[in-house]
Protein backbone atom coordinates (compact mmCIF):
# COMPACT_ATOMS: atom_id res chain seq x y z
CA UNK A 1 0.00 0.00 0.00
CA UNK A 2 1.24 3.49 -0.80
CA UNK A 3 0.22 6.68 0.95
CA UNK A 4 0.79 9.93 -0.92
CA UNK A 5 0.79 13.42 0.55
CA UNK A 6 0.84 15.99 -2.24
CA UNK A 7 2.21 19.48 -1.84
CA UNK A 8 3.89 22.12 -3.97
CA UNK A 9 7.51 22.38 -3.05
CA UNK A 10 10.95 23.63 -3.94
CA UNK A 11 13.79 21.20 -3.44
CA UNK A 12 16.11 23.88 -2.13
CA UNK A 13 19.22 22.07 -3.29
CA UNK A 14 20.89 25.41 -4.03
CA UNK A 15 21.03 26.27 -0.30
CA UNK A 16 24.23 25.09 1.43
CA UNK A 17 22.64 25.64 4.87
CA UNK A 18 19.49 23.62 4.20
CA UNK A 19 18.69 20.34 5.93
CA UNK A 20 15.88 17.81 5.89
CA UNK A 21 14.40 15.99 8.86
CA UNK A 22 12.34 12.79 8.59
CA UNK A 23 10.32 11.62 11.60
CA UNK A 24 8.03 8.69 12.32
CA UNK A 25 6.54 8.00 15.77
CA UNK A 26 3.31 7.09 17.56
CA UNK A 27 0.81 9.92 17.10
CA UNK A 28 -0.08 12.19 19.97
CA UNK A 29 -0.42 15.85 20.92
CA UNK A 30 2.54 18.19 20.89
CA UNK A 31 4.79 16.58 18.26
CA UNK A 32 4.66 19.41 15.71
CA UNK A 33 4.94 22.03 18.45
CA UNK A 34 7.97 20.31 19.99
CA UNK A 35 9.82 19.95 16.69
CA UNK A 36 9.02 23.50 15.57
CA UNK A 37 10.03 24.94 18.94
CA UNK A 38 13.30 23.00 18.91
CA UNK A 39 14.22 24.35 15.48
CA UNK A 40 13.21 27.89 16.51
CA UNK A 41 15.34 27.68 19.65
CA UNK A 42 18.37 26.79 17.55
CA UNK A 43 17.85 29.57 15.03
CA UNK A 44 16.51 27.41 12.19
CA UNK A 45 13.96 28.70 9.69
CA UNK A 46 11.42 26.11 8.49
CA UNK A 47 10.92 26.45 4.72
CA UNK A 48 8.70 23.39 4.15
CA UNK A 49 6.74 21.07 6.41
CA UNK A 50 4.62 18.03 5.53
CA UNK A 51 2.91 15.66 7.92
CA UNK A 52 0.57 12.69 7.87
CA UNK A 53 -1.13 10.61 10.52
CA UNK A 54 -2.52 7.12 9.93
CA UNK A 55 -4.95 7.48 12.84
CA UNK A 56 -4.98 10.36 15.36
CA UNK A 57 -6.09 7.91 18.04
CA UNK A 58 -3.16 5.56 18.50
CA UNK A 59 -1.84 5.53 14.92
CA UNK A 60 1.53 6.45 13.48
CA UNK A 61 2.63 10.01 12.70
CA UNK A 62 5.00 10.94 9.87
CA UNK A 63 6.73 14.26 9.22
CA UNK A 64 9.18 15.75 6.74
CA UNK A 65 10.67 19.19 7.36
CA UNK A 66 13.14 21.27 5.39
CA UNK A 67 14.87 24.04 7.30
CA UNK A 68 17.71 26.53 6.90
CA UNK A 69 20.29 26.84 9.67
CA UNK A 70 23.18 29.27 9.34
CA UNK A 71 26.51 27.49 9.67
CA UNK A 72 24.90 24.08 9.15
CA UNK A 73 28.19 22.29 8.44
CA UNK A 74 29.59 23.24 11.83
CA UNK A 75 26.36 22.80 13.78
CA UNK A 76 24.61 19.76 12.35
CA UNK A 77 26.18 17.22 14.73
CA UNK A 78 25.30 19.40 17.71
CA UNK A 79 21.70 19.69 16.47
CA UNK A 80 21.49 15.91 16.02
CA UNK A 81 22.79 15.30 19.52
CA UNK A 82 20.45 17.74 21.25
CA UNK A 83 17.41 16.68 19.22
CA UNK A 84 17.86 13.19 20.64
CA UNK A 85 16.13 14.38 23.82
CA UNK A 86 13.02 15.46 21.89
CA UNK A 87 13.06 12.23 19.89
CA UNK A 88 13.26 10.09 23.02
CA UNK A 89 10.27 11.84 24.57
CA UNK A 90 8.03 11.00 21.59
CA UNK A 91 9.63 7.61 20.74
CA UNK A 92 10.70 8.88 17.33
CA UNK A 93 12.59 7.22 14.54
CA UNK A 94 14.30 10.16 12.90
CA UNK A 95 17.08 11.31 10.60
CA UNK A 96 18.56 14.66 9.63
CA UNK A 97 20.18 15.04 6.19
CA UNK A 98 22.20 17.86 4.66
CA UNK A 99 20.60 18.81 1.35
CA UNK A 100 23.99 19.72 -0.11
CA UNK A 101 25.23 16.15 0.43
CA UNK A 102 24.55 14.29 -2.79
CA UNK A 103 23.59 10.67 -2.32
CA UNK A 104 25.81 8.12 -4.06
CA UNK A 105 24.04 5.67 -6.36
CA UNK A 106 25.04 2.23 -7.61
CA UNK A 107 23.04 1.00 -10.59
CA UNK A 108 22.68 -2.72 -11.35
CA UNK A 109 21.64 -3.67 -14.89
CA UNK A 110 21.53 -6.74 -17.13
CA UNK A 111 20.84 -6.43 -20.88
CA UNK A 112 17.75 -4.23 -21.11
CA UNK A 113 18.88 -0.62 -21.27
CA UNK A 114 15.76 1.58 -21.06
CA UNK A 115 15.75 2.19 -17.29
CA UNK A 116 19.52 2.75 -17.13
CA UNK A 117 19.42 5.18 -20.07
CA UNK A 118 16.64 7.19 -18.42
CA UNK A 119 18.58 7.50 -15.16
CA UNK A 120 21.78 8.51 -16.93
CA UNK A 121 19.93 11.06 -19.04
CA UNK A 122 18.23 12.63 -16.02
CA UNK A 123 21.54 12.64 -14.15
CA UNK A 124 23.35 14.29 -17.07
CA UNK A 125 20.57 16.88 -17.39
CA UNK A 126 20.83 17.75 -13.69
CA UNK A 127 17.35 16.47 -12.88
CA UNK A 128 18.70 13.70 -10.66
CA UNK A 129 20.54 15.45 -7.83
CA UNK A 130 22.89 12.60 -6.95
CA UNK A 131 26.25 11.07 -7.84
CA UNK A 132 26.18 7.87 -9.89
CA UNK A 133 29.21 6.18 -8.42
CA UNK A 134 29.25 3.03 -10.57
CA UNK A 135 27.27 0.60 -12.69
CA UNK A 136 27.38 -3.16 -12.05
CA UNK A 137 26.23 -5.69 -14.64
CA UNK A 138 26.25 -9.42 -15.22
CA UNK A 139 26.71 -8.68 -18.94
CA UNK A 140 28.99 -6.37 -20.96
CA UNK A 141 26.33 -4.99 -23.32
CA UNK A 142 26.16 -1.57 -21.63
CA UNK A 143 29.84 -1.13 -20.79
CA UNK A 144 30.84 1.25 -23.61
CA UNK A 145 27.71 3.36 -23.14
CA UNK A 146 28.18 3.71 -19.38
CA UNK A 147 31.88 4.50 -19.67
CA UNK A 148 31.10 7.24 -22.21
CA UNK A 149 29.61 9.14 -19.25
CA UNK A 150 32.83 8.72 -17.28
CA UNK A 151 31.13 6.30 -14.88
CA UNK A 152 32.98 3.15 -13.75
CA UNK A 153 31.51 -0.09 -15.09
CA UNK A 154 32.00 -3.43 -13.32
CA UNK A 155 31.23 -6.67 -15.13
CA UNK A 156 30.47 -9.39 -12.59
CA UNK A 157 29.02 -12.54 -14.20
CA UNK A 158 26.45 -14.48 -12.19
CA UNK A 159 25.50 -18.15 -12.43
CA UNK A 160 23.66 -20.40 -10.01
CA UNK A 161 26.98 -21.89 -8.94
CA UNK A 162 28.80 -18.53 -8.53
CA UNK A 163 25.98 -16.38 -7.09
CA UNK A 164 27.42 -16.15 -3.57
CA UNK A 165 30.87 -15.24 -4.86
CA UNK A 166 29.38 -12.73 -7.30
CA UNK A 167 27.47 -10.97 -4.52
CA UNK A 168 30.61 -10.86 -2.41
CA UNK A 169 32.42 -9.21 -5.31
CA UNK A 170 29.52 -6.77 -5.79
CA UNK A 171 29.71 -5.68 -2.17
CA UNK A 172 33.46 -5.18 -2.56
CA UNK A 173 33.16 -2.88 -5.59
CA UNK A 174 30.27 -0.96 -4.01
CA UNK A 175 32.30 -0.18 -0.90
CA UNK A 176 30.99 1.50 2.22
CA UNK A 177 29.72 4.84 0.91
CA UNK A 178 26.79 3.92 -1.38
CA UNK A 179 23.45 5.33 -0.24
CA UNK A 180 21.10 3.46 -2.57
CA UNK A 181 21.25 0.61 -5.09
CA UNK A 182 18.98 0.75 -8.13
CA UNK A 183 18.01 -2.44 -9.94
CA UNK A 184 17.46 -1.01 -13.43
CA UNK A 185 16.10 -4.23 -14.92
CA UNK A 186 18.76 -6.33 -13.21
CA UNK A 187 17.50 -9.83 -13.90
CA UNK A 188 18.86 -11.58 -10.82
CA UNK A 189 17.26 -12.36 -7.47
CA UNK A 190 19.03 -10.60 -4.59
CA UNK A 191 19.90 -12.83 -1.63
CA UNK A 192 18.60 -12.10 1.90
CA UNK A 193 22.15 -11.50 3.18
CA UNK A 194 22.74 -8.84 0.50
CA UNK A 195 19.37 -7.21 1.23
CA UNK A 196 20.27 -6.99 4.92
CA UNK A 197 23.25 -4.78 4.05
CA UNK A 198 20.94 -2.26 2.32
CA UNK A 199 17.56 -2.55 4.04
CA UNK A 200 15.12 -0.10 2.34
CA UNK A 201 17.98 1.14 0.18
CA UNK A 202 17.54 -1.15 -2.85
CA UNK A 203 14.95 0.02 -5.40
CA UNK A 204 13.56 -2.35 -8.02
CA UNK A 205 11.24 -1.92 -11.00
CA UNK A 206 8.98 -4.57 -12.47
CA UNK A 207 6.03 -4.80 -14.86
CA UNK A 208 2.60 -4.69 -13.30
CA UNK A 209 -0.34 -6.27 -15.13
CA UNK A 210 -4.01 -6.70 -14.30
CA UNK A 211 -4.26 -9.68 -13.87
CA UNK A 212 -0.71 -10.59 -12.81
CA UNK A 213 1.38 -12.90 -14.98
CA UNK A 214 4.31 -14.76 -13.48
CA UNK A 215 7.04 -16.72 -15.17
CA UNK A 216 8.47 -16.22 -18.62
CA UNK A 217 7.18 -13.99 -21.42
CA UNK A 218 4.70 -11.92 -19.37
CA UNK A 219 3.87 -9.61 -22.29
CA UNK A 220 2.96 -12.59 -24.46
CA UNK A 221 0.75 -13.88 -21.64
CA UNK A 222 -0.86 -10.44 -21.32
CA UNK A 223 -1.51 -10.31 -25.06
CA UNK A 224 -3.10 -13.76 -25.04
CA UNK A 225 -5.41 -12.69 -22.19
CA UNK A 226 -6.31 -9.43 -23.91
CA UNK A 227 -5.36 -7.15 -21.03
CA UNK A 228 -6.62 -3.57 -21.14
CA UNK A 229 -4.21 -2.02 -18.63
CA UNK A 230 -0.46 -2.50 -18.21
CA UNK A 231 1.89 -0.71 -15.89
CA UNK A 232 4.95 -0.78 -13.66
CA UNK A 233 5.77 -0.79 -9.95
CA UNK A 234 8.87 0.59 -8.21
CA UNK A 235 9.46 -0.77 -4.73
CA UNK A 236 12.08 -1.42 -2.09
CA UNK A 237 13.54 -4.90 -2.25
CA UNK A 238 12.76 -7.33 0.56
CA UNK A 239 13.10 -11.07 0.96
CA UNK A 240 9.62 -11.48 -0.56
CA UNK A 241 10.10 -11.39 -4.33
CA UNK A 242 8.52 -8.21 -5.76
CA UNK A 243 6.66 -7.81 -2.47
CA UNK A 244 8.52 -4.92 -0.81
CA UNK A 245 7.11 -1.49 0.13
CA UNK A 246 5.75 0.22 -2.98
CA UNK A 247 7.17 3.65 -3.82
CA UNK A 248 5.49 4.49 -7.13
CA UNK A 249 3.23 2.95 -9.77
CA UNK A 250 1.73 3.97 -13.08
CA UNK A 251 -0.47 2.39 -15.74
CA UNK A 252 -1.58 2.94 -19.32
CA UNK A 253 -4.63 1.63 -21.16
CA UNK A 254 -4.01 -0.68 -24.10
CA UNK A 255 -6.32 -2.36 -26.58
CA UNK A 256 -6.80 -5.46 -28.70
CA UNK A 257 -4.96 -3.73 -31.55
CA UNK A 258 -1.68 -3.59 -29.59
CA UNK A 259 0.49 -6.57 -30.41
CA UNK A 260 3.15 -8.05 -28.12
CA UNK A 261 5.89 -5.69 -29.37
CA UNK A 262 3.68 -2.66 -28.80
CA UNK A 263 2.86 -3.84 -25.28
CA UNK A 264 6.57 -4.21 -24.58
CA UNK A 265 7.27 -0.70 -25.92
CA UNK A 266 4.56 0.83 -23.75
CA UNK A 267 5.76 -1.19 -20.77
CA UNK A 268 9.35 0.00 -21.18
CA UNK A 269 8.22 3.63 -21.22
CA UNK A 270 6.21 3.23 -18.03
CA UNK A 271 9.02 1.32 -16.30
CA UNK A 272 11.68 3.94 -16.95
CA UNK A 273 9.46 6.84 -15.85
CA UNK A 274 8.24 5.10 -12.69
CA UNK A 275 11.74 4.03 -11.65
CA UNK A 276 13.16 7.52 -12.20
CA UNK A 277 10.42 9.03 -10.04
CA UNK A 278 11.06 6.56 -7.25
CA UNK A 279 14.81 7.23 -7.31
CA UNK A 280 14.26 10.99 -7.30
CA UNK A 281 11.93 10.79 -4.30
CA UNK A 282 14.39 8.59 -2.43
CA UNK A 283 17.38 10.88 -2.96
CA UNK A 284 15.27 13.88 -1.94
CA UNK A 285 14.34 12.12 1.34
CA UNK A 286 10.63 12.08 0.57
CA UNK A 287 9.92 8.47 1.62
CA UNK A 288 9.19 7.01 5.03
CA UNK A 289 8.73 3.24 5.39
CA UNK A 290 6.35 1.75 7.94
CA UNK A 291 6.15 -2.05 7.93
CA UNK A 292 5.42 -2.90 4.28
CA UNK A 293 3.96 0.49 3.33
CA UNK A 294 5.44 3.81 2.33
CA UNK A 295 4.48 7.39 3.03
CA UNK A 296 5.67 9.49 0.09
CA UNK A 297 5.74 13.27 0.57
CA UNK A 298 5.74 14.57 -2.99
Amino acid sequence: MELHVKRDHSSGTQHPDRARMLISCPDGPGIVAAVSHFLYQHGANIVQSDQYTMDPDGGMFFMRIEFDLLGLDERIEEVRTIFGGVAERFKMNWQIFKVSHKKRLAIFVSKEDHCLVELLWQWQAGDLDADIALVVSNHTDMQAYVESFGIPFHHIPVTAETKAEAEKRQLEVIGEDIDVIILARYMQIISPSFIEHYRHRIINIHHSFLPAFVGGKPYAQAYQRGVKIIGATAHYVTEELDGGPIIEQDVQRVSHSDDVNELKRIGRTIERVVLARAVKWHIEDRILVHHNKTVVFN
